[in-house]
């Protein structure tokens, strides 16, 4: 569960991205954040991560402020951010290694999860290419399942399918919906 209460967000010069939100997050349901570009959906989202630290508010992910508990309610949340960090020298299967070394992944269940992903994305093809050689659609999928193999509570995706051709939007889509436990949450 999340609880975001009186979120706000003032960047320099009085802008402000955030403006007093609030709302509440159930467990084991996809949710869309919408709005206009401008509106502050990805600042907020990068405020319940703890990217980026709010002006006022609190946020509690699965009963761990975000501030004072970060570690644990890190812990909860798989993030994809609207434009993931990629090594764009690496291959598919350097750069998953990469990342599960990253987050002192075990060996073996790297290895299982890097298995996971070339199989359910279809990259085992390109596992060899090098990133900056592969599709937007490729790249985000990749990401993607990244991101789902960690099993957390509650994923966060920045815009997850913009700019994918209309397949990988679909096998975008369908993976949200048939890869995340009961239990798990979806914030689109």
């Amino acid at each position: 569960m999340i609880e975001v209460k009186n979120l706000t967000k003032i960047y320099g010069g009085g802008v402000k991205a955030v403006d007093n939100i609030s709302f509440r997050i159930e467990p084991g349901k996809i949710y869309g954040f919408l709005g206009p570009n401008g509106a502050g959906k990805s600042t907020t989202m990068n405020i319940m991560t703890g990217y980026l630290a709010a002006t006022s508010g609190t946020v509690t992910i699965n009963g761990y402020d975000i501030y004072r508990d970060a570690k644990k309610a890190k812990s909860c949340i798989g993030y994809l951010p609207e434009q993931p960090p990629l090594y764009m020298e690496m291959t598919p299967s350097e750069y998953l290694v990469f990342v599960a070394n990253a987050k002192r992944v075990p060996f073996e269940k790297s290895i299982r999860q890097i298995k996971e992903v070339m199989t359910i994305t279809g990259l085992a093809g390109v596992r060899n290419r090098l990133i900056k050689n592969l599709s937007k659609g490729t790249r985000e999928k990749m990401q993607l399942m990244l991101v789902m193999s960690r099993r957390a509570k509650l994923y966060l995706l920045d815009e997850p399918i913009a700019g994918v051709d209309p397949a990988a939007r679909d096998f975008i889509l369908r993976t949200i919906l048939t890869n995340y436990n009961e239990e798990g949450t979806v914030l689109i």
